[in-house]
């Protein structure tokens, strides 16, 4: 095997990613972190053995780890490599990525961040020409030395905050947020998505900070990273991984319709592996509902995670929040199905009787639960849209996110008293 990776948390040596003799990716845990029983397995489709894991058993996890789609491209062009080559670009992109984990080439010293912070910090001219260039040079694959990954088919660049100013971290810095620019074909994507997780946690779900930005123009969302944690007064790596890495679905099917997770398959793994289980499963049904109030059809495999803490595994806050249906050329069929229902309109009260079973609850909570967070979400959005506003963001796109969100809410609300009208798919004239 003559190139490999070693794989790091922290300052610990977790394995080996290797191209084996046949030019197959895959993953070996070292003898050290084998023999530290407090040293947790990196995957539950990973879990600790002395034997190498296959590629398609290595390939779910360290695949999930890296860009999607255009964004994939683009960086594999970058970097100078095919864009199915998933260990150049792990090679390139693996120096901060979600989770606890970094990855360098074997032997080379992996780098300590400066305690007194180094990173280089952006003025606002300098910021707008990198967001410019993202859709071409995704997480600045290939400049400057600069390692980042993060999943996902948006374009996206991890960095760090330093008195409020976005920087770009030093080699082996722990990123503390996430730019999300607006993509040139959806320019109101960081408006809808701000008002979405913002609405998510007036209602009292867990999700990422976020907040509006703009630097010469080019509109962004700011995400406070959920996988970053002070410890005595130095910021460290949680680890993470999300359901389909959980599951061992490679990232390109991570939709249902695909073989990716669906509902049933992501209570089962809560409930087998979560610390406490009833806690995560109401959690991922409020999730389900809200993506139901908002019109949120993209709620796949790869926008749920699990969070490795120190007291065990959780459902990771909410992130990605998006209401889709406001978009006519975005498809209603839902990325799970929830019960019989494979589209956003066809939310009946027997498909949430059919979902409260998936979950293994009582059908008159998810009814209760429903009926609740929908009757809040209306005027609980005219208040998202004031503090918005207050903030420097009032904008027509944002008022018409959260019109169409009520109309949703309040459309659901008969439906669940029962009356079996599905959900009107409201669109924006």
């Amino acid at each position: 095997m003559s190139r490999a990776l070693t794989v790091w948390w922290d300052e610990a040596e977790v394995g080996d990613l290797a191209l084996n003799d046949h030019g197959s990716m895959i993953f070996r845990y070292a003898k050290s972190w084998l023999d530290n029983p407090s040293a947790p397995a990196i995957s539950i489709f990973l879990p600790k053995q002395a034997d190498a894991f296959s590629r398609a058993r290595t390939r779910p996890f360290f695949a999930g780890l890296l860009p999607e789609e255009k964004p994939r491209t683009e960086a594999a062009r970058a970097l100078g490599v095919s864009q199915q080559n998933d260990f150049g670009l792990l090679e390139g992109l693996g120096g901060d990525v979600a989770g606890a984990l970094t990855l360098w080439p074997r032997g080379e010293t992996v780098p300590r961040p400066d305690p007194d912070g180094n990173a280089v910090v952006q003025d606002e001219p300098t910021l707008a020409a990198i967001l410019e260039k993202l859709p071409r040079r995704p997480l600045l694959a290939g400049q400057d030395g600069i390692r980042l990954s993060l999943a996902g088919a948006q374009s996206k660049l991890p960095v760090v905050l330093v008195d409020g100013t976005v920087a770009l971290p030093a080699p082996g810095q722990p990123t503390t947020h996430i730019i999300k620019p607006a993509p040139q074909d959806w320019p109101t994507f960081p408006e809808n998505e701000a008002f979405c997780m913002r609405l998510a946690a007036a209602l009292g779900l867990d999700v990422a900070p976020v907040e509006i930005r703009q630097a010469g123009g080019h509109l962004y969302l700011l995400v406070e990273r959920y996988d970053r944690v002070l410890r005595d007064g130095v910021l460290a790596r949680l680890h993470q991984e999300d359901f389909c890495q959980a599951l061992g679905v490679m990232p390109e099917y991570k939709y249902a319709a695909e073989q990716g997770p669906n509902f049933p398959d992501s209570f089962n793994l809560l409930r087998r592996v979560t610390r406490v289980p009833a806690r995560a499963i109401l959690a991922l049904i409020d999730a389900a509902l809200f993506n139901l109030i908002i019109g949120n059809a993209d709620a796949h495999g790869k926008n749920f995670s699990l969070l490795y803490t120190p007291e065990g595994l959780r459902l990771a806050p909410l992130y990605d929040l998006l209401c889709t249906s406001i978009y006519p050329d975005v498809h209603a069929r839902m990325a799970m199905r929830m019960g019989g229902a494979a589209r956003l309109e066809e939310i009946t009260l027997q498909a949430l009787n059919e979902f409260a079973a998936e979950a293994g609850v009582a059908a008159p909570y998810v009814r209760r639960r429903s009926l609740d967070l929908a009757r809040r979400a209306g005027p609980m959005a005219v208040q998202v849209v004031g503090r918005l506003t207050a903030e420097g963001h009032e904008s027509q796109a944002i008022a018409e996110v959260a019109a169409h969100v009520r109309r949703r809410a309040e459309a659901l609300v008969p439906v669940v008293e029962a009356h079996g009208a599905p959900v009107v798919a409201t669109k924006n004239p």
